[in-house]
């Protein structure tokens, strides 16, 4: 008899790791984690199997659904923006049609089963697409249905899969000469830029805050690629696995929409150099703005409005700026770099 299982895709990534470490914790016993690279040690002994190779590799998708019953999916892995940046096509294949692919697992696991199979898909704020600076001032809090024009391969990869998840869930052959059984629960969240103390920066455009911090724990001068005066929000990592967690476990009863905004605090590029040279008075920061890269992030909003998420399934974030730094980035950062 094949066993229930959760299936993470990306594991090896900043919210895989989290991810894994909470479900374990959580007395989720059989983890499958999933990465184009061997499964980091730290992690591997957490989850019943593990697996390297691509979402892409049908043979090992069908090997895995031959084992276990899949019963969530959480879809992590992906090209993130800068590096998508630069294989458009590639970010594609990747983001678009590996997220298809798993949908379609997840409608053959449900139908197969007679019951929805959960499928938590971390979006991101790169799928908005502000004009210029002037309106970016002007929209103090994005909502989820407002300028979703994203400039980057990305940004329009996570908002058209945002679009599928909703249309498997909702809409799946809706000519169909028969209603179709709903067995896919799709439930995605926006991410704001994530700054984690365990694992290292990957290639993501926000990515200026969390190279910060790490150059300086090691006392190494960073060069800021944005303005002094640029503004995103920003989240630390426990509270991201906490709201894709909180957003897993919810009834699907009190949700009313299939996509959220989710946020923390809201900080300048200077406002966080100015925190660092705080915690850590010997770092060197300095602002060396890469105009392309500058553009990206403009284009992003300062601040989300997250109260849907908020009243649908009471998210709220346990660290603001200074508790994110006092509390978790600086002392974890610290003994990661102490080892």
């Amino acid at each position: 008899m094949r066993e229930p299982a959760a299936l993470i895709t990306g594991a090896n990534g900043e919210v895989g790791h989290g991810l894994i470490r909470s479900l374990s914790a959580n007395g989720t016993r059989n983890i499958l984690a999933l990465d184009l690279q061997p499964i980091d040690p730290r992690i591997a002994g957490l989850c019943r199997e593990t697996y390297e190779g691509s979402i892409l590799d049908k043979h090992l998708i069908e090997r895995i659904v031959s084992e276990y019953k899949i019963r969530e999916i959480y879809h992590l892995a992906a090209l993130l923006s800068t590096r998508a940046e630069f294989t458009p096509e590639s970010a594609h294949e990747v983001n678009v049609e590996g997220t298809l692919s798993l949908l379609k697992v997840a409608l053959s696991q449900g139908t197969w089963q007679a019951e929805p199979v959960k499928f938590l898909f971390p979006s991101s704020i790169a799928i908005f697409g502000l004009p210029d600076l002037g309106i970016k001032a002007a929209e103090t809090k994005v909502k989820e249905w407002r300028w979703t024009k994203p400039t980057t391969m990305y940004g329009c990869n996570k908002l058209y899969c945002e679009q599928l998840g909703r249309y498997y869930s909702d809409h799946y052959r809706q000519l169909s000469d028969e209603k179709e059984p709903v067995t896919v629960d799709f439930r995605c969240l926006r991410y704001p830029g994530l700054i984690s103390a365990d694992t290292l920066p990957q290639g993501g455009t926000s990515d200026f805050a969390p190279e910060m911090i790490h150059a300086a724990a090691q006392g190494k001068p960073y060069a800021c690629f944005v303005r002094e005066d640029t503004v995103i929000p920003f989240m630390v990592m426990p509270d991201a696995i906490d709201a894709i967690l909180k957003l897993a476990a919810v009834e699907e009863s009190q949700l009313t929409r299939r996509v959220y905004n989710v946020t923390s605090f809201s900080l300048t590029a200077g406002a966080i150099r100015d925190r660092v040279i705080r915690h850590f008075p010997g770092a060197v920061v300095t602002f060396e703005p890469d105009l392309k890269r500058q553009a990206i992030v403009d284009s992003w909003p300062g601040d989300v409005d997250d109260s849907l998420a908020r009243s649908d399934w009471d998210w709220e974030p346990k660290y603001d700026a200074d508790s994110a730094f006092a509390d978790y980035l600086v002392p974890a950062i610290s003994r990661y770099y102490a080892k």
